[in-house]
């Protein structure tokens, strides 16, 4: 039974993610896995817990 754990940063809205879980779960029927099988678990993080490349995201996005 596949487990998706997804990490991004938090904001994204509950629309935003039933959008992306219905696209998966496509996938994984196109695939002949059935979504009774699949788990999805969403986490949610601010952006001063992610780095990126040695630089922490928080400040990268100050800087743009």
């Amino acid at each position: 039974m596949p487990i998706v754990k997804i990490d991004m940063l938090e904001g994204k809205t509950a629309e935003q993610k039933e959008k992306l879980v219905i696209a998966l779960y496509k996938a994984f029927e196109e695939n002949q896995i059935p979504k009774e099988w699949v788990t999805i678990l969403f986490n949610d993080n601010p952006v001063e817990n992610w780095a990126v490349g040695g630089e922490m995201l928080s400040e990268k996005i100050k800087k743009e």
